[in-house]
């Protein structure tokens, strides 16, 4: 029993079509996760911005009402920024005992967060001081996303 040219021909053809039917489907989902990825970056840039807009009003302000609003919107802004793909950073570090210590990101930010809540508990602390901390916790919130 011989196999005719005719049926090796619709056989080929068929593998081929699922071929180019597979790559141009994964390059489709390629652009789509770039999109995605790109709306994302988006939306934290916003957000970060929004941020950033309310530490200034706290430096203004120094109501406890904005303290906790920008706490939750720091707090919402990473579990985004860990939900859609973004790690937590590590860091390592030495200590004056000469012992390693790891720190997370996250940590450090809740850190300053602390840090700020005790500046404006302190009446006499100046604005100045508040704006600095704040900066800190938006270049540690950048470093997280970028």
């Amino acid at each position: 029993m011989k196999i005719t040219q005719d049926l090796q021909t619709k056989i080929d053809t068929n593998q081929t079509k699922r071929v180019n039917t597979s790559q141009s489907s994964q390059a489709f989902l390629s652009m789509v996760g770039q999109e995605r990825d790109k709306l994302q970056g988006e939306q934290l840039t916003k957000f970060l911005n929004q941020i950033q807009s309310q530490g200034e009003k706290i430096a203004k302000f120094r109501s406890f009402k904005d303290l906790a609003k920008y706490k939750r919107m720091i707090h919402e802004f990473i579990d985004e920024a860990v939900k859609h793909g973004m790690t937590l950073k590590q860091s390592r570090s030495w200590d004056l005992t000469g012992g390693n210590r790891q720190l997370t990101l996250v940590e450090q930010i809740d850190e300053k967060l602390m840090n700020l809540t005790d500046q404006l508990l302190d009446q006499e602390k100046d604005s100045l001081d508040l704006l600095k901390v704040i900066g800190e916790i938006k270049g540690l919130l950048v470093n997280l996303y970028a």
